[in-house]
């Protein structure tokens, strides 16, 4: 530890009012001592990583951390603040902040390093001793761990002299009391994870630890970090009394826990009340109350929980398909993009690059990228129905999700057909597992029968009952958007654009997204209008709220105004997500205004003939768009509309936002209204 922070990387007194400001501070101290290559760009993948999740804990800690390709080893750098900072902790602001700069391949010793500071930091003497130094050397050295905290010596108490007793005269010994068996302490087990696998993650074990100490139980916690974890000895599993899962990502071989007392809460419940969490637990325990088995569980997003709509499973199921299809779309569709872009719109038709391939040609290149990225591509209807069924069944679901999408290519069903084959895998291997087979045919069921049987049923279904009508419907779907004019194509625009809007990255948003990814399948005029015109759409609401947070900043809480520069970037690389927490403050006010902005730019794009090769990337792919000064446009006006619209609104309310005076007064106490 004492590599990773050196005096040089402490600084007693940082005065950063924001969280982005103590960041750079810090880590411009890195990037003197060379630990840091590029600082704005170590930066972007520390805001990155807080766009996750707030990295602000109670007790006035801020653990601002990522892992960065800018970063050449691993690195921990200090600063105290007088004001305070804020990171999003529900206590206040953070007046002890460390950044964490971990390189893109961190080994398991480097994580093994940064969770030990992470544990430090649940120790009060430990926190108070960091406020308390004086120096940057020591304040380094205490980090380091090469001098310990010091705390006063407690003075013993005073003992009083009492008078000598006297001796009295022996007593009879009674009859021996028979003595009572050890009652054996109740035990849990632990997962915690967090998405970076750095800090969060062993901070959480560590308060669930101590809290276990003191209530007197038995608990072992397996980190689920993200260079990866070791696993829990099945023994102590199967003797444990209930469980406890505090994560932001979801927990890898869930099903080794099923059928235990169960509660399951984000990684940051586990920092700061570990103790409700043992009782919470310990209550289910006595009442009886076990998770499902792992038969009837799934491993996306607990997804079929028993407790839940069908509604709400159907939605999660579609989500985890989507959520898998999406890293094929993004690199499949940019190398696609770039082909066209550089070879032209005849690359399609170039000759294998296996057979034929001149080094010095950009057109074989061109040919290279746009038929790596059909490959890619042609993934999307499988791994959408193999990941929708593994979302249903767990793993015995995606062999035969994989080859109902594959049918469902085969057929020419598309991405319709992949939907409907993983959702009829899911179910047919549930149907499957609730069957009572013979104790003999157990240890084949996952591996020989459930494949077996459940292919056959979704390759009867895809290829003779539902393939073809499918493939039909697609087909004059795909008719009806390459014929899109007019009127027709604008309404259709509008449409798009509210449901890009609505949910701001949620299960509507994603199926806008996924019906536009699915006609650069097959590529027409009509469907390249609609992937530009669902991207248009969506880059609205971030950049909205941003212009809104500039224009009229006292309209907005200090936070709001902070994530509104980050919102800039966020929008004009078209993740619609960072609009969120403004809808999650204000929601009556802000979607609204969104899906006005949304519905007008989806309607320009769609009026201007806006057409996209590239399904994703923002205003970084604007030489692969049709016309893209009037693309362009049509971003601006739906952004002006949003963001006129949200300060309208919250212009006309009574209240203003926390922390924010409603009017504001003179030094003499004299009231000066302000008008809104």
């Amino acid at each position: 530890m004492s590599r990773m922070i050196t005096a040089d990387l402490v600084d007693l007194d940082l005065s950063a009012d924001t969280k982005e400001a103590a960041a750079r501070s810090l880590a411009e101290r890195m990037v003197t001592l060379g630990r840091v290559t590029d600082l704005d760009g170590f930066l972007a993948d520390v805001a990155a990583r807080e766009a996750q999740m707030p990295t602000g804990l109670d007790g006035g800690i801020g653990i601002p951390h990522c892992r960065s390709a800018h970063v050449t080893e691993p690195t921990l750098a200090f600063g105290r603040s007088a004001a305070g900072v804020d990171f999003g902790a529900p206590d206040g602001p953070a007046d002890l902040i460390f950044l964490i700069a971990a390189p893109a391949g961190a080994d398991d010793a480097h994580l093994t390093i940064l969770s030990s500071l992470a544990r430090h930091l649940m120790d009060e003497e430990f926190t108070g001793a960091l406020r308390s130094a004086t120096s940057p050397a020591g304040a380094a050295a205490l980090i380091a761990g090469e001098e310990e905290p010091v705390s006063a010596p407690e003075e013993p108490e005073p003992v009083e002299l009492v008078e000598p007793v006297e001796l009295v005269e022996p007593v009879e010994l009674v009859e021996p009391v028979e003595l009572v068996e050890p009652v054996e302490p109740f035990r849990i087990v632990a997962v915690t994870s967090c998405p970076t696998g750095i800090a969060h993650t062993y901070m959480a074990a560590e308060s669930l630890e101590k809290a276990a100490q003191a209530a007197g139980v038995e608990l072992v916690v397996e980190t689920q970090g993200s260079a990866g974890f070791t696993r829990l000895d099945p023994a102590v599993v199967v003797a444990a009394d209930g469980v406890i899962f505090a994560h932001d990502v979801p927990v890898r071989e869930k099903e080794r826990f099923a059928g235990k007392p169960t509660v399951d809460v984000g990684v940051k419940a586990g920092i700061s009340r570990p103790a409700e969490l043992i009782a919470e637990v310990r209550g289910k325990a006595e009442r009886g109350e076990a998770s499902a088995p792992a038969t009837a569980g799934t491993p996306v997003e607990n997804a079929g929980t028993p407790d839940e709509g069908y509604g709400t499973r159907l939605r999660k199921w579609l989500m985890s398909g989507v959520s898998y299809m999406v890293p094929f779309v993004a690199a499949g569709g940019l190398l696609i993009a770039l082909g066209f872009a550089v070879g032209g719109y005849d690359i399609d038709k170039a000759p294998s690059v296996a057979e034929h391939f001149a080094w010095g040609q950009a057109d074989s290149w061109a040919a290279l990228m746009f038929q790596i990225g059909g490959l890619a591509f042609a993934f999307l209807v499988p791994v959408l129905a193999g990941y929708i069924s593994y979302g249903m069944a767990d793993r015995p679901g995606l062999v035969p999700g994989f080859v109902g999408g594959s049918i469902a290519l085969t057929v020419n069903a598309g991405f319709l057909g992949g939907l409907a084959a993983g959702l009829i895998a899911g179910g047919t291997v549930l149907a499957v597992q609730k069957a009572r087979v013979p104790a003999a045919l157990r240890g084949i069921m996952p591996v020989v029968v459930i494949p077996l049987l459940s292919s056959v049923v979704v390759g009867f279904m895809m290829f003779l009952v539902i393939g073809k009508p499918i493939a039909s419907l697609q087909k004059a779907l795909t008719d009806w958007l390459s014929g899109l004019s007019g009127a027709n194509a604008i309404i259709l625009g509008v449409i798009l654009g509210l449901m890009m809007c609505f949910d701001l990255g949620g299960p509507l948003n994603k199926v806008a997204y996924a019906f536009a990814v699915g006609g650069l399948a097959t590529p027409n005029e009509g469907s390249l209008k609609v992937m530009a015109a669902v991207m248009a759409a969506g880059m609205v609401p971030p950049l909205a709220m941003a212009l809104a947070t500039t224009v009229r900043g006292r309209l907005f809480t200090r936070t709001e105004r902070e994530n509104g520069k980050a919102a800039w970037v966020l929008g004009a690389s078209f993740i619609t997500e960072g609009a969120i927490p403004f809808a999650a403050a204000d929601p009556l006010r802000v979607i609204p205004a969104a899906m006005a902005g949304g519905a007008v730019t989806g309607a320009l794009s769609m009026a201007f003939e806006c057409t996209l090769r590239a399904p994703h990337g923002g205003v970084f792919v604007l030489p692969l768009i049709g016309n893209p000064f009037l693309y362009l446009l049509a971003i601006a006006a739906g952004t002006v509309v949003s963001a006129g619209l949200v300060i309208l609104l919250k212009g006309a309310r009574k209240t203003t936002p926390e922390g924010e005076p409603a009017n504001r007064e003179t030094q003499a106490g004299t009231k000066v209204t302000v008008a809104a």
